[in-house]
Protein backbone atom coordinates (compact mmCIF):
# COMPACT_ATOMS: atom_id res chain seq x y z
CA UNK A 1 0.00 0.00 0.00
CA UNK A 2 1.29 3.49 -0.77
CA UNK A 3 2.54 5.63 2.12
CA UNK A 4 2.81 2.75 4.57
CA UNK A 5 5.23 3.95 7.23
CA UNK A 6 7.49 2.00 9.56
CA UNK A 7 5.65 1.04 12.72
CA UNK A 8 2.17 1.23 11.21
CA UNK A 9 -0.16 -1.51 12.51
CA UNK A 10 -2.38 -3.22 9.95
CA UNK A 11 -5.85 -4.68 10.39
CA UNK A 12 -9.13 -3.02 9.40
CA UNK A 13 -11.58 -5.70 10.59
CA UNK A 14 -11.92 -5.44 14.34
CA UNK A 15 -13.93 -7.15 17.05
CA UNK A 16 -12.90 -6.85 20.68
CA UNK A 17 -13.59 -5.99 24.30
CA UNK A 18 -13.68 -2.38 25.49
CA UNK A 19 -10.86 -1.87 28.00
CA UNK A 20 -11.10 1.87 28.56
CA UNK A 21 -13.31 4.75 27.41
CA UNK A 22 -12.63 8.46 27.17
CA UNK A 23 -14.60 10.97 29.24
CA UNK A 24 -16.82 11.99 26.30
CA UNK A 25 -17.89 8.45 25.36
CA UNK A 26 -21.49 7.82 26.41
CA UNK A 27 -22.57 4.72 24.47
CA UNK A 28 -19.89 2.22 25.49
CA UNK A 29 -18.47 0.98 28.75
CA UNK A 30 -15.60 -1.20 29.90
CA UNK A 31 -16.27 -4.87 29.20
CA UNK A 32 -18.57 -4.35 26.20
CA UNK A 33 -17.99 -6.75 23.31
CA UNK A 34 -18.02 -4.58 20.20
CA UNK A 35 -17.67 -4.71 16.44
CA UNK A 36 -15.90 -1.80 14.81
CA UNK A 37 -16.67 -0.69 11.24
CA UNK A 38 -13.55 -0.33 9.15
CA UNK A 39 -14.60 3.25 8.32
CA UNK A 40 -13.62 5.94 10.78
CA UNK A 41 -16.11 8.80 10.69
CA UNK A 42 -17.29 11.73 12.77
CA UNK A 43 -21.01 11.21 12.29
CA UNK A 44 -21.85 14.90 11.91
CA UNK A 45 -20.20 16.37 8.80
CA UNK A 46 -21.93 17.07 5.47
CA UNK A 47 -21.16 13.58 4.16
CA UNK A 48 -21.86 11.63 7.34
CA UNK A 49 -25.24 13.35 7.63
CA UNK A 50 -26.05 11.84 4.22
CA UNK A 51 -24.96 8.34 5.21
CA UNK A 52 -21.65 8.56 3.34
CA UNK A 53 -19.64 7.42 6.35
CA UNK A 54 -16.78 6.18 4.19
CA UNK A 55 -16.35 9.70 2.81
CA UNK A 56 -16.25 11.57 6.13
CA UNK A 57 -14.78 15.04 5.74
CA UNK A 58 -13.11 15.28 9.14
CA UNK A 59 -10.99 12.14 9.61
CA UNK A 60 -8.45 12.00 6.79
CA UNK A 61 -6.21 15.01 6.11
CA UNK A 62 -4.41 13.12 3.33
CA UNK A 63 -7.24 12.71 0.82
CA UNK A 64 -10.18 14.54 -0.67
CA UNK A 65 -12.29 11.44 -1.32
CA UNK A 66 -11.98 8.47 1.01
CA UNK A 67 -12.30 8.98 4.74
CA UNK A 68 -10.34 7.23 7.48
CA UNK A 69 -9.68 3.48 7.57
CA UNK A 70 -8.01 1.46 10.30
CA UNK A 71 -4.64 -0.05 9.41
CA UNK A 72 -4.64 1.03 5.76
CA UNK A 73 -1.59 3.29 5.62
CA UNK A 74 -1.37 7.07 5.91
CA UNK A 75 -3.22 7.41 2.61
CA UNK A 76 -6.37 6.74 4.62
CA UNK A 77 -5.43 8.76 7.67
CA UNK A 78 -2.63 6.79 9.28
CA UNK A 79 -4.82 5.13 11.91
CA UNK A 80 -3.29 2.03 13.48
CA UNK A 81 -5.28 -1.15 12.94
CA UNK A 82 -6.47 -4.04 15.02
CA UNK A 83 -3.74 -6.63 14.55
CA UNK A 84 -2.45 -5.87 18.03
CA UNK A 85 -3.40 -6.40 21.67
CA UNK A 86 -4.93 -2.92 21.88
CA UNK A 87 -6.30 -0.44 19.35
CA UNK A 88 -7.46 3.13 19.81
CA UNK A 89 -10.95 3.74 18.38
CA UNK A 90 -11.72 7.42 17.67
CA UNK A 91 -15.29 8.75 17.51
CA UNK A 92 -16.26 5.78 19.66
CA UNK A 93 -19.85 6.94 20.15
CA UNK A 94 -20.69 6.76 16.43
CA UNK A 95 -18.58 3.89 15.06
CA UNK A 96 -18.53 0.74 17.21
CA UNK A 97 -21.66 -1.17 18.16
CA UNK A 98 -22.18 -3.56 21.05
CA UNK A 99 -22.48 -7.08 19.65
CA UNK A 100 -25.82 -8.73 20.43
CA UNK A 101 -25.49 -11.68 22.82
CA UNK A 102 -26.84 -14.08 20.20
CA UNK A 103 -24.22 -13.11 17.58
CA UNK A 104 -20.85 -14.87 17.49
CA UNK A 105 -17.69 -12.78 17.39
CA UNK A 106 -16.70 -14.38 14.08
CA UNK A 107 -19.99 -13.48 12.42
CA UNK A 108 -19.65 -9.96 13.81
CA UNK A 109 -16.11 -9.74 12.47
CA UNK A 110 -17.31 -10.47 8.94
CA UNK A 111 -19.73 -7.55 9.17
CA UNK A 112 -16.98 -5.03 9.99
CA UNK A 113 -15.75 -4.98 6.38
CA UNK A 114 -15.80 -7.97 4.03
CA UNK A 115 -19.39 -9.18 4.06
CA UNK A 116 -20.89 -5.73 4.43
CA UNK A 117 -18.81 -4.56 1.47
CA UNK A 118 -20.12 -7.41 -0.65
CA UNK A 119 -23.69 -6.62 0.36
CA UNK A 120 -23.10 -2.96 -0.45
CA UNK A 121 -21.77 -3.95 -3.88
CA UNK A 122 -24.98 -5.82 -4.56
CA UNK A 123 -27.00 -2.84 -3.33
CA UNK A 124 -25.13 -0.54 -5.71
CA UNK A 125 -26.30 -2.76 -8.54
CA UNK A 126 -29.91 -1.80 -7.81
CA UNK A 127 -30.87 -5.42 -8.49
CA UNK A 128 -34.41 -5.94 -9.74
CA UNK A 129 -36.50 -9.09 -9.43
CA UNK A 130 -35.03 -11.97 -11.49
CA UNK A 131 -32.02 -9.97 -12.69
CA UNK A 132 -28.92 -11.79 -13.91
CA UNK A 133 -25.95 -10.75 -11.77
CA UNK A 134 -22.30 -11.42 -12.66
CA UNK A 135 -19.58 -11.11 -10.02
CA UNK A 136 -15.92 -10.88 -11.02
CA UNK A 137 -13.77 -12.27 -8.21
CA UNK A 138 -14.51 -15.10 -5.77
CA UNK A 139 -12.58 -13.77 -2.81
CA UNK A 140 -14.42 -13.05 0.45
CA UNK A 141 -15.99 -9.81 -0.82
CA UNK A 142 -16.99 -11.29 -4.17
CA UNK A 143 -18.55 -14.32 -2.49
CA UNK A 144 -20.41 -12.01 -0.13
CA UNK A 145 -21.68 -9.97 -3.08
CA UNK A 146 -22.86 -13.09 -4.88
CA UNK A 147 -24.70 -14.40 -1.82
CA UNK A 148 -26.20 -10.97 -1.16
CA UNK A 149 -27.53 -10.71 -4.72
CA UNK A 150 -30.08 -13.40 -3.87
CA UNK A 151 -31.30 -11.44 -0.85
CA UNK A 152 -31.98 -8.49 -3.17
CA UNK A 153 -34.03 -10.44 -5.69
CA UNK A 154 -31.60 -11.81 -8.28
CA UNK A 155 -32.87 -14.60 -10.49
CA UNK A 156 -29.44 -15.81 -11.55
CA UNK A 157 -25.92 -15.29 -10.18
CA UNK A 158 -22.70 -16.09 -12.07
CA UNK A 159 -19.25 -15.87 -10.42
CA UNK A 160 -16.03 -15.59 -12.44
CA UNK A 161 -12.60 -16.50 -11.10
CA UNK A 162 -9.53 -18.57 -12.01
CA UNK A 163 -9.04 -20.57 -8.80
CA UNK A 164 -10.81 -23.92 -8.51
CA UNK A 165 -11.44 -23.96 -4.76
CA UNK A 166 -12.82 -20.42 -4.80
CA UNK A 167 -15.26 -21.36 -7.54
CA UNK A 168 -16.33 -24.40 -5.53
CA UNK A 169 -17.03 -22.10 -2.59
CA UNK A 170 -19.05 -19.87 -4.92
CA UNK A 171 -21.27 -22.87 -5.62
CA UNK A 172 -21.68 -24.02 -2.02
CA UNK A 173 -21.79 -20.66 -0.21
CA UNK A 174 -23.24 -18.31 -2.82
CA UNK A 175 -25.32 -20.89 -4.73
CA UNK A 176 -23.93 -19.42 -7.94
CA UNK A 177 -23.10 -20.66 -11.39
CA UNK A 178 -19.39 -20.36 -12.10
CA UNK A 179 -17.08 -19.67 -15.02
CA UNK A 180 -13.38 -20.56 -14.83
CA UNK A 181 -11.32 -17.88 -16.54
CA UNK A 182 -8.70 -20.37 -17.69
CA UNK A 183 -11.30 -22.52 -19.42
CA UNK A 184 -12.73 -19.85 -21.72
CA UNK A 185 -10.84 -18.00 -24.41
CA UNK A 186 -12.86 -14.81 -24.09
CA UNK A 187 -14.67 -14.19 -20.82
CA UNK A 188 -16.87 -11.44 -22.27
CA UNK A 189 -18.00 -13.70 -25.11
CA UNK A 190 -18.62 -16.53 -22.65
CA UNK A 191 -20.85 -14.29 -20.55
CA UNK A 192 -22.71 -13.03 -23.59
CA UNK A 193 -23.40 -16.61 -24.65
CA UNK A 194 -24.62 -17.35 -21.13
CA UNK A 195 -27.09 -14.44 -21.33
CA UNK A 196 -28.51 -15.02 -24.82
CA UNK A 197 -26.13 -12.33 -26.12
CA UNK A 198 -27.92 -9.64 -24.13
CA UNK A 199 -25.40 -9.19 -21.33
CA UNK A 200 -25.95 -9.22 -17.58
CA UNK A 201 -28.34 -6.83 -15.88
CA UNK A 202 -25.82 -6.14 -13.11
CA UNK A 203 -22.05 -6.74 -13.07
CA UNK A 204 -20.03 -6.40 -9.86
CA UNK A 205 -16.26 -5.86 -9.97
CA UNK A 206 -14.95 -7.38 -6.73
CA UNK A 207 -11.41 -7.80 -8.07
CA UNK A 208 -9.94 -4.33 -8.36
CA UNK A 209 -6.19 -3.86 -8.66
CA UNK A 210 -4.95 -6.82 -6.64
CA UNK A 211 -1.31 -7.52 -5.85
CA UNK A 212 0.82 -10.41 -7.19
CA UNK A 213 -1.14 -13.55 -8.00
CA UNK A 214 -4.38 -11.78 -8.84
CA UNK A 215 -6.95 -12.91 -11.34
CA UNK A 216 -5.85 -10.23 -13.77
CA UNK A 217 -2.17 -11.09 -13.66
CA UNK A 218 -2.96 -14.75 -14.11
CA UNK A 219 -4.92 -14.04 -17.27
CA UNK A 220 -3.08 -11.04 -18.72
CA UNK A 221 0.41 -11.48 -17.33
CA UNK A 222 0.32 -7.82 -16.30
CA UNK A 223 2.30 -6.52 -13.34
CA UNK A 224 -0.09 -4.38 -11.32
CA UNK A 225 0.48 -1.70 -8.72
CA UNK A 226 -2.06 -0.86 -6.05
CA UNK A 227 -1.38 2.86 -6.53
CA UNK A 228 -3.52 2.69 -9.66
CA UNK A 229 -3.93 -0.67 -11.27
CA UNK A 230 -5.10 -2.21 -14.47
CA UNK A 231 -8.66 -1.53 -15.63
CA UNK A 232 -9.06 -5.06 -17.02
CA UNK A 233 -11.70 -6.18 -14.50
CA UNK A 234 -13.76 -3.02 -14.76
CA UNK A 235 -13.58 -3.15 -18.56
CA UNK A 236 -14.74 -6.76 -18.47
CA UNK A 237 -17.64 -5.57 -16.34
CA UNK A 238 -18.47 -2.78 -18.82
CA UNK A 239 -18.32 -5.19 -21.76
CA UNK A 240 -20.36 -7.88 -19.99
CA UNK A 241 -23.23 -5.64 -18.91
CA UNK A 242 -26.30 -5.32 -21.08
CA UNK A 243 -27.32 -2.02 -22.63
CA UNK A 244 -28.87 0.06 -19.87
CA UNK A 245 -27.33 -2.21 -17.24
CA UNK A 246 -25.45 -1.38 -14.06
CA UNK A 247 -21.80 -1.84 -13.13
CA UNK A 248 -20.93 -1.87 -9.43
CA UNK A 249 -17.28 -1.36 -8.50
CA UNK A 250 -16.21 -2.43 -5.01
CA UNK A 251 -12.74 -3.73 -5.87
CA UNK A 252 -9.85 -1.66 -4.52
CA UNK A 253 -8.23 0.76 -6.97
CA UNK A 254 -5.74 3.56 -6.59
CA UNK A 255 -6.64 7.11 -7.63
CA UNK A 256 -5.37 6.87 -11.22
CA UNK A 257 -6.51 4.08 -13.54
CA UNK A 258 -6.11 4.67 -17.26
CA UNK A 259 -7.88 3.22 -20.31
CA UNK A 260 -11.30 2.69 -18.76
CA UNK A 261 -13.82 2.43 -21.61
CA UNK A 262 -15.77 5.59 -20.94
CA UNK A 263 -17.16 5.66 -24.47
CA UNK A 264 -18.72 2.23 -24.00
CA UNK A 265 -20.29 3.38 -20.75
CA UNK A 266 -21.91 6.29 -22.57
CA UNK A 267 -22.91 4.42 -25.72
CA UNK A 268 -24.43 1.50 -23.81
CA UNK A 269 -26.23 3.78 -21.38
CA UNK A 270 -24.64 2.10 -18.37
CA UNK A 271 -24.95 3.20 -14.79
CA UNK A 272 -21.64 2.87 -12.93
CA UNK A 273 -21.66 3.11 -9.14
CA UNK A 274 -18.76 2.76 -6.73
CA UNK A 275 -17.59 3.63 -3.23
CA UNK A 276 -16.01 2.28 -0.10
CA UNK A 277 -18.85 0.63 1.80
CA UNK A 278 -20.39 2.62 4.67
CA UNK A 279 -20.68 -0.72 6.44
CA UNK A 280 -22.71 0.30 9.47
CA UNK A 281 -25.62 1.10 7.15
CA UNK A 282 -25.65 -2.55 6.06
CA UNK A 283 -25.69 -4.00 9.56
CA UNK A 284 -29.43 -3.89 10.40
CA UNK A 285 -30.47 -5.91 7.35
CA UNK A 286 -27.56 -8.35 7.61
CA UNK A 287 -28.21 -8.91 11.31
CA UNK A 288 -31.81 -9.68 10.42
CA UNK A 289 -30.71 -12.31 7.89
CA UNK A 290 -28.32 -13.86 10.42
CA UNK A 291 -30.87 -13.96 13.23
CA UNK A 292 -33.47 -15.52 10.92
CA UNK A 293 -31.03 -18.30 10.05
CA UNK A 294 -30.62 -17.26 6.41
CA UNK A 295 -26.94 -16.36 6.66
CA UNK A 296 -23.79 -17.24 8.56
CA UNK A 297 -21.00 -14.95 7.32
CA UNK A 298 -18.37 -16.81 9.33
CA UNK A 299 -18.71 -19.72 6.90
CA UNK A 300 -16.21 -17.77 4.78
CA UNK A 301 -13.55 -18.05 7.50
CA UNK A 302 -11.28 -20.95 6.67
CA UNK A 303 -8.21 -20.43 8.87
CA UNK A 304 -7.53 -19.18 12.39
CA UNK A 305 -4.15 -17.97 13.68
CA UNK A 306 -2.95 -16.57 17.01
CA UNK A 307 -1.39 -13.12 16.84
CA UNK A 308 2.11 -14.54 17.27
CA UNK A 309 1.65 -16.48 14.01
CA UNK A 310 0.38 -13.53 11.99
CA UNK A 311 3.20 -13.77 9.43
CA UNK A 312 2.05 -17.29 8.61
CA UNK A 313 -1.51 -16.02 8.22
CA UNK A 314 -0.39 -13.44 5.67
CA UNK A 315 1.62 -16.06 3.79
CA UNK A 316 -1.20 -18.60 3.64
CA UNK A 317 -3.68 -15.99 2.46
CA UNK A 318 -1.49 -14.23 -0.11
CA UNK A 319 -0.15 -17.49 -1.56
CA UNK A 320 -3.66 -19.00 -1.53
CA UNK A 321 -2.48 -22.11 0.32
CA UNK A 322 -4.65 -24.83 1.84
CA UNK A 323 -7.80 -23.58 0.06
CA UNK A 324 -7.68 -20.36 2.07
CA UNK A 325 -10.64 -18.04 1.57
CA UNK A 326 -10.24 -15.82 4.62
CA UNK A 327 -8.09 -16.19 7.74
CA UNK A 328 -8.77 -14.60 11.10
CA UNK A 329 -6.15 -13.50 13.63
CA UNK A 330 -7.11 -14.14 17.25
CA UNK A 331 -5.67 -11.90 19.95
CA UNK A 332 -5.85 -13.51 23.40
CA UNK A 333 -9.12 -15.02 24.57
CA UNK A 334 -12.60 -13.84 23.67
Amino acid sequence: MPDTRIGHTFGHEIVGIVEEVGPSVQNLQRGDRVMVPFNIYCGSCYFCSRGLFSNCHNVNPNATAVGGIYGYSHTTGGYDGGQAEFVRVPFADVGPSVIPEWLSSEDALMLTAAFSTGYFGAQLGDIAERDTVVVFGAGPVGLAAARSAWFLGAGRVIVVDHIDYRLERAKTFAFAETIHLSEVGDIVLALKKATDYLGADVVIDAVGAEADGSVLQHVTGAKLKLQGGSPVAVNWAIDSARKGGTVSVIGAYGPIVSSVRLGDIVNKGLTVRANQAPVKRQWPRLLEHIRNGHLRPSDLLTHRFPLEHIAEAYHVFSAKLDDCIKPVVIVGEE
